[in-house]
């Protein structure tokens, strides 16, 4: 969405503006979200949140709708937001994303969400036995190690 337009719903009663911007949610994943339908009768917040959200999922021209999607199951999936993964699966489903590709995205997001629970997981483990480790141990430098490995081919 442009300035310009941005601008101009902002200029309009939130009366006329609100019904606009669902209708443009609509149209262009073929669903409203809970989370806006609910919001919809607080047009102070619903409004700025919208705007905001269509910025960043339709607003980068460096990234084709289908990547954003891909992204959102992914991230959905990381954080285990079962209502916003569902939807993102009939929106990629509806734009003719495979299921394939679909299911690598939802792979992906358990695998950054696996190491989020490692990396604080083991962050916390070791601050409760602090000296356990010397400085050269603090980072796996063995190139034979597994869980190394698999972080580099993934990359």
């Amino acid at each position: 969405m442009e300035l310009e337009d941005i601008v101009e719903i902002l200029k309009k009663d939130p009366e006329k503006a609100v019904p606009e911007l669902l209708e443009d949610v609509r149209n262009q994943y073929g669903e409203v979200p809970y989370i806006m339908n609910f919001m919809k009768d607080l047009p102070e917040l619903f409004i700025p949140k919208t705007l905001y959200e269509n910025s960043i999922m339709r607003g980068f021209k460096n990234l084709d709708p289908e990547t954003v999607e891909l992204i959102s199951i992914g991230v959905a999936s990381a954080l285990r937001c079962e209502h916003c993964l569902k939807m993102h699966i009939r929106v990629a489903k509806r734009k003719g994303i495979a299921k394939e590709k679909i299911f690598y995205a939802i792979m992906i997001g358990a695998s950054i969400s696996n190491a989020s629970v490692l990396a604080e997981g083991t962050r916390a483990l070791a601050s409760e036995f602090p000296g356990d480790e010397n400085e050269d141990e603090k980072y796996c430098r063995d190139p034979n190690c597994e869980m190394c490995d698999l972080s580099r081919n993934t990359l």
